[in-house]
């Protein structure tokens, strides 16, 4: 499969069905709105309802903060970058994240829209509580929570020219190298953790880790 050039400027369409290509759209507010009443209640009904004290809940949902970001990076490595020569696995590709390499300015598929992502989310939500039992509630409010600072940042670094710290222009090369100098490297997005842990940094930043070590 040939790599996908990127258009600085322009808007993707991914179907010529208005309808479809309506539900492909979103924005952080509509994602934000959605799931903050969303993550609240899961909370309040893991302490009122089941009965798990406030400092548990507050723990498993900062686990659940950093699996999140383990996650991300598996994702985005394993699924969003699973490509073969298969025509139905390149339009899986396209349209869950070859669009945004093609398109990577484009504000409206920055944030996934909003029906496949509570799919999703009741998806994982059904995983965690046959895992966790009742730990799964607050578990998954932290994931969900994780995935929309991972999905704000990704937002920002696409709309937001100059990063307001240090830390933060640090984090935006590294995304900004995966999309036009290493698209098989830097899958990290909100932190670039993983990809030292697996070995996976844009050459000009490798250091040995423990992937590159046992190598």
């Amino acid at each position: 499969m040939q790599p996908i050039r990127p258009k600085v400027h322009g808007r993707a369409r991914l179907f010529q069905n208005p309808l479809l290509e309506l539900l492909t759209l979103s924005s952080p507010y509509v994602i934000w709105g959605m799931y903050i009443p969303i993550v609240s209640g899961l909370l309040y009904y893991s302490v009122a309802r089941l009965g798990l004290t406030v400092g548990a809940t507050l723990a498993t949902f900062a686990v659940a903060l950093f699996v999140w970001t383990l996650a991300e990076y598996l994702l985005h490595r394993f699924v969003f970058h699973w490509v073969d020569e298969r025509p139905w696995v390149q339009r899986f590709h396209y349209l869950v994240h070859g669009v945004h390499h093609e398109y990577p300015s484009d504000p409206h598929h920055l944030f996934m829209p909003p029906v496949p992502s509570l799919i999703l989310a009741s998806l994982f939500g059904g995983l965690f509580y046959l895992a966790l039992g009742r730990y799964g509630i607050p578990f998954l409010a932290g994931f969900i929570v994780g995935y929309l600072l991972y999905s704000t940042t990704h937002y920002l670094m696409h709309r937001v020219k100059n990063p307001p710290t240090p830390w933060l222009k640090k984090l935006w090369r590294h995304h900004h190298l995966h999309h036009f100098k290493s698209p098989d490297r830097a899958f990290g997005v909100s932190s670039p953790l993983w990809d030292w842990v697996f070995g996976t940094l844009p050459e000009e930043k490798r250091r040995p880790g423990p992937t590159s070590a046992a190598r």
